[in-house]
C-alpha cells in the first residue's frame, strides 16, 4: 500500500483561468502538464477569435474538439489492422503454396 502512495503524485494544473488538483501516476506527470499546457493553447486561440460573440461553454467544446480531431487522426495514423490483413494473408498464401510442395 504505501508503494503505491509512493507512486501517485498530487498536482495542480492550470487551464486556461483555473487551476485543478490531480492525484496521478508519478510517471505521467508530463503527459498531463503537456495536456494542461495543450488545452489552455488551443482555449485561448479560439477566445480570441470568438470571446464576446461565444459563450465561455461553446468555446470550451471548439477547444475539445479541436483537440478530440488530432487525437483521431493521428490514431488513424497507427491503425495496424490493414497490415496485420495482408500479412494474414500472405502467410495464408505461403502456408498452402509450401503444403502443395510437401
Amino acid at each position: 500500500m504505501a508503494n503505491q502512495n509512493s507512486e501517485k503524485l498530487h498536482i495542480r494544473l492550470h487551464v486556461y483561468d483555473e487551476e485543478i488538483e490531480v492525484l496521478i501516476d508519478r510517471s505521467d506527470e508530463e503527459f498531463y502538464r503537456s495536456a494542461a499546457k495543450l488545452i489552455t493553447d488551443r482555449y485561448n486561440v479560439y477566445a480570441q477569435i470568438y470571446k464576446g460573440r461565444k459563450g465561455d461553454h461553446t468555446i470550451a467544446l471548439m477547444t475539445l474538439i479541436d483537440i478530440a480531431l488530432q487525437y483521431q487522426k493521428e490514431r488513424s495514423k497507427n491503425d495496424t489492422a490493414p497490415y496485420n490483413d495482408i500479412l494474414t494473408s500472405l502467410t495464408a498464401e505461403i502456408e498452402d503454396a509450401l503444403g502443395e510442395k510437401k
